[in-house]
């Protein structure tokens, strides 16, 4: 039996082609443009299923981690131990551009630390921050699965693989450019 779907997705035709799909599959779909309209949706009206960007970095994640587990009837610990492995559930804000990148042996050898100091002097940010713009955010990662192609960044859902200190400055002086 079809269920309730929420979808939470702040480019309206993604959200709208989705909706439009799974209704005709005979789901009852609920949208949110951003995720603090998806969470104030969900204190409201519980859903079987939540789709959303998984890069959605304007919602406090601990708030959402513990939705999920009173939902699951589940402990807050054991939903933030899941969500901590995996490095695309973002637990606090990110900025626009999310840059991480991979600390993981094989990118350590070939370089990353010079391109996380790099990335650190170029933004003025160490690990783990956000520019005052709120346009970067500095994440080191576990294994980008890119160790033939080290050292490796990812920022947002784009790789950057071969980076030089020169190649990642070029590369942030671009997307700083971006409005």
């Amino acid at each position: 039996m079809p269920g309730k779907i929420l979808i939470i997705e702040d480019e309206k035709r993604l959200r709208t082609n989705l909706q439009l799909l799974l209704t005709s599959e005979g789901y009852t779909v609920s949208t949110a443009a951003d995720g603090e309209e998806g969470l104030a949706y969900l204190q409201q009206e519980p859903c079987d299923l939540v789709i959303t960007d998984i890069m959605m970095g304007e919602v406090n994640g601990f708030q959402v981690m513990e939705y999920i587990a009173k939902l699951l009837g589940l402990s807050p610990a054991y939903v933030g131990a899941v969500a901590s492995f995996y490095t695309m559930y973002n637990k606090t804000p990110v900025g626009k551009f999310h840059v991480q990148v991979c600390t993981n042996l094989s990118c350590t050898l070939m370089g990353a630390e010079d391109i996380v100091a790099c990335v650190e002097k170029k933004l003025g940010i160490g690990l783990g921050q956000t520019t005052g713009d709120k346009k970067f955010t500095l994440s080191e990662v576990e294994c980008l699965g890119s160790c033939g192609t080290a050292p490796v960044a990812q920022i947002n859902d784009d790789y950057y693989e071969n980076l030089t200190q020169e190649g990642v400055a070029r590369l942030l002086d671009q997307l700083a450019a971006q409005p």
